[in-house]
């Protein structure tokens, strides 16, 4: 991570570590592939998509899922006595994502003391909003600035990729746009 690309330099040693996390496990990923880390977590994976953007999204919906775990709503979920803590943890990803149909939601909702009033679109983008840190890793080039502009809305802060596309500059300049710290890697880990 020594080929910092962008204007800010700033690496911290945690997001070095997290950087290259990210790199080894989307190593062993069908391409393409991109994976989130956070303290040395993985956060989100996105493999095996036709386009690195999809990759983004797909993996950005488990790292969103991940921060929102953390909302004080969530954590303060009224659970009766007894519930398991695997219910509880699939309790709280439904619970996010919201989207239950009648017979699920009923069975949901007899977990709790009382039916919790929902996490609204508009709490989980302000919250969102907080989120800061997270370093991106993927197995080839971005080609576009797209996939940095929803990385945006997840916190991402540092990026890993090989670089090598005729878009790099358009690349850099969205990491700039947002803040973010780049790191050209040099190293492809694509696979087909």
């Amino acid at each position: 991570m020594q080929n910092v690309v962008t204007p800010n330099k700033d690496v911290p040693e945690g997001a070095v570590i997290d950087m290259i996390l990210a790199s080894i496990c989307i190593k062993y990923t069908q391409s393409n592939s991109v994976g989130f880390a956070k303290d040395g977590m993985m956060v989100g994976v996105g493999a095996g998509q036709q386009s690195r953007v999809d990759c983004v999204k797909l993996a950005g919906r488990k790292v969103a899922t991940w921060y929102l775990r953390q909302h004080p709503k969530v954590l303060a979920l009224p659970f009766k006595e007894g519930v398991k803590r695997q219910a509880r943890v699939n309790a709280r990803v439904r619970y996010i994502e919201g989207d239950f149909t009648d017979e699920e939601r009923v069975r949901w909702e007899e977990q709790f003391t009382e039916t919790p009033a929902p996490l609204t679109e508009e709490e989980k983008q302000a919250f969102l909003k907080e989120s800061t840190g997270i370093s991106l890793s993927s197995d080839a080039f971005f080609p576009f600035r797209d996939s940095i502009d929803h990385a945006s809305k997840l916190g991402v802060s540092y990026v890993a990729q090989p670089g090598g596309s005729v878009q790099d500059g358009q690349v850099t300049d969205a990491c700039n746009d947002y803040g973010m710290t780049m790191c050209f890697t040099g190293v492809r880990l694509f696979h087909h």
